[in-house]
């Protein structure tokens, strides 16, 4: 079952997310335990596959673009955590399932990503989220999700799908509800280049990273991410930028920046810059006041 959840008019005349999907295929389920009970879920920027076993996505699927990428920079983040109302009460997470379990409400399609404030908002639904250690999602797994933006923006477009993979013979569940992945990947695919790969990650705090292939990926996830590519393509998996810590502020190298900013998205940037900086003033004041 496919749901439109919370679409702007704009979208929900197009009646599908298969533009999010590389080739506009989503990605197989290889293994058939994973598709027990689910729904996809549509939004503006990212489609999810909801799970009512696990509580959960299976995965997020986004298209990330030099211009999407460059608006979401200057979108202010609100977190605004919220249950999936698409979703039937019993097949989907509650905000206090999350409540003193330890772990973070952590994303698979980041707010990051997100072009527009509606958008960044539908991020926050507990259907795009999975119990994520705090150490993990503050540190390694954010500086993935910044590495993968900036090389979106070097590359032009990627698409990406993010999902949990639960594995051994005794999985944790927060309030006896939420299933706790045991690793998380995050897989890349430029349409340009043909190429791919994912990071892989233990969900603790001393997680070591891993890059794989998508062959490798799919027989420990189950998932064939990327089920049009060839297997060839599959099996080499292209060079994935080193994660690092990045503050907000930092830019990509100069020869990237001449090389790749046009004058729409320099003056979308620009525009979204003007009417940014009074909104934190105002803010500011607000706070200083109350």
């Amino acid at each position: 079952m496919v749901v439109l959840a919370g679409l702007s008019p704009a979208r929900a005349e197009r009646l599908t997310c298969n533009d999010l999907f590389a080739d506009g295929r989503r990605p197989d389920l290889v293994n058939p335990k994973l598709g027990l009970q689910t729904t996809l879920l549509c939004y503006d920027a990212f489609a999810v596959l909801s799970s009512a076993v696990s509580r959960t996505p299976v995965y997020a699927a986004e298209r990330l673009t030099r211009a999407s990428l460059a608006a979401a920079r200057g979108v202010d983040r609100v977190d605004a955590f919220h249950d999936e109302a698409a979703l039937p009460e019993a097949a989907r997470a509650r905000l206090d399932d999350y409540v003193h379990s330890g772990f973070d409400r952590g994303h698979m399609a980041p707010a990051g990503d997100m072009p527009t404030g509606a958008a960044q908002a539908q991020s926050f639904t507990l259907a795009n989220m999975v119990p994520q250690d705090r150490a993990l999602n503050r540190g390694l797994w954010a500086a993935i999700e910044e590495s993968v933006r900036r090389l979106a923006i070097v590359r032009g477009t990627l698409f990406v799908v993010t999902g949990p993979i639960y594995s051994g013979d005794r999985v944790q569940a927060i309030n006896g509800r939420v299933l706790v992945p045991g690793q998380l990947f995050k897989a890349l695919y430029d349409p340009a280049k043909g190429e791919a790969a994912a990071y892989l990650v233990p969900n603790r705090q001393d997680a070591e990273l891993r890059a794989v292939s998508l062959s490798e990926l799919r027989g420990i996830a189950g998932l064939d991410v990327f089920p049009d590519l060839s297997e060839t393509v599959k099996a080499r998996p292209m060079e994935l930028p080193e994660p690092r810590a990045y503050s907000r502020g930092d830019e990509v190298s100069a020869p990237s920046r001449s090389r790749h900013r046009d004058d729409a998205t320099f003056e979308s940037w620009a525009k979204t810059e003007l009417h940014r900086v009074p909104r934190q003033l105002w803010r500011a004041l607000i706070r200083a006041i109350f």
